[in-house]
């Protein structure tokens, strides 16, 4: 939504309200947990046995949680139990885990914004830095794990700590503050809603909601600097709000929360241009709706939208190698507001964390047709904004 309606309406990377935080912090806090370590893959490389599952919430809401939630789930029928909550991390409304399954990542949505680093072996807090921004959104961690990705909603910028052997985080080595294109109809000014990394690597990519931009960026891995490359503009409005590639890296998929379409982009990975093509349906119809978040499946034969008002998930045909969406149709979600959604990490799960209700709906992916089925009933999670299933 636009800045003058997300708080009210649609906390969907509005700041959370200020806490007394400030500056940058590396404390060792350790937080409160009563879950076990989940058992490990077997020696298959298959899921064997409950596998552990990450919720995100904000704890300034009411009626939210009181930090991260920790879960596990069946891999074969995706029922989800709970098991705790970690706490003294605030809001922390968008999860990452770093490459080698080891570190687990939150924002800290505050209006003094932050990122916290946590140890999954005995859920260790391992720090937390200051993002040099207000209302941290989306993290990501660069494929070589060796940089954490943030982005602030509220102050429009993008941020950069390097992360070292043992998972935590140093000091922030860059800060890039996005401007232009002018405030203007459906233009609040920068909102920097998410920010992510190509899939050779070779560029960072933040998608800016109130400028109707994607800007691409070079990553310097030596020194943690971006380096501006290009931009792409969406239709006025259309207000960007998650970029997710195919994965042969020649095309991205674009939901555009204002206008409420999503679109499909060329990608060229030497130079990190992107070019946004024409929108298209969310299959929501015409009522009110804010898509969220886009997902492709890893064979690149189908696509999914979660869709906010209309309560659904849309599911497309990956077309013409990557070239085209085509819409099959819209699952209901079983839950009010779908804000993020993820798959499990062998793909046959699709997990949607839906804000307003409180729950996290759990479907079957048929992976030759895509269809969803449900597993299930919803777990109840306290404004369950994030799902992170490892």
């Amino acid at each position: 939504m636009t800045a003058a309606a997300a708080v009210a309406a649609v906390p969907a990377c509005s700041p959370a309200p200020a806490d007394s935080r400030s500056g940058s912090r590396s404390d060792s806090r350790s937080g409160s947990a009563s879950a076990t370590a989940p058992a490990a893959p077997g020696a298959t490389g298959k899921p064997s046995g409950p596998r552990p599952l990450y919720l995100g919430t904000y704890t300034s809401a009411e009626g939210g949680g009181t930090g991260i939630g920790l879960a596990v789930y069946d891999p074969a029928t995706g029922a989800v139990t709970g098991r705790g909550t970690l706490t003294g991390v605030a809001d922390p409304s968008y999860l990452a885990v770093h490459p080698d399954g080891r570190t687990l990542y939150a924002v800290d949505e505050g209006q003094d914004g932050a990122v916290t680093a946590v140890r999954l072996a005995d859920r260790r807090i391992l720090g937390t830095r200051s993002t040099g921004g207000a209302g941290p959104c989306h993290l990501s961690v660069h494929p070589t794990g060796r940089w954490l990705l943030s982005a602030n909603y509220t102050s429009g910028s993008v941020a950069v700590h390097p992360i070292d052997g043992s998972g935590a985080l140093g000091e922030r080595t860059d800060l890039v503050a996005h401007s232009g294109p002018p405030p203007g109809p459906g233009r609040p000014g920068p909102r920097a809603h998410q920010v992510v990394t190509s899939p050779d690597g070779g560029h960072v990519l933040a998608v800016d909601l109130g400028t109707d931009t994607v800007r691409t960026y070079r990553l310097d891995t030596r020194t943690g600097r971006l380096t501006e490359v290009s931009w792409a503009h969406t239709r006025p409005g259309a207000g960007p709000r998650h970029l997710t590639f195919h994965p042969d890296g020649r095309y991205a998929y674009l939901a555009n929360e204002v206008d409420n379409t999503v679109a499909v982009c060329a990608y060229d990975p030497p130079t990190g241009r992107l070019t946004i093509g024409e929108p298209r349906s969310t299959g929501a119809g015409g009522g009110t709706n804010y898509p969220a978040q886009i997902l492709v499946t890893a064979d690149g034969r189908f696509a999914y939208l979660a869709n906010r008002g209309h309560n659904s998930l849309a599911r497309y045909a990956v077309e013409a190698g990557g070239a085209r969406l085509g819409l099959l149709g819209t699952t209901p979600v079983a839950g009010d507001f779908p804000r993020q959604i993820a798959f499990s990490p062998d793909g046959a799960l699709l997990f949607a964390a839906n804000q307003k209700s409180g729950t996290v709906s759990v479907f079957h992916v048929d992976r030759a047709s895509g269809a969803l089925r449900p597993a299930g009933e919803p777990y109840a999670s306290p404004v369950a904004v994030c799902a992170l299933p490892l």
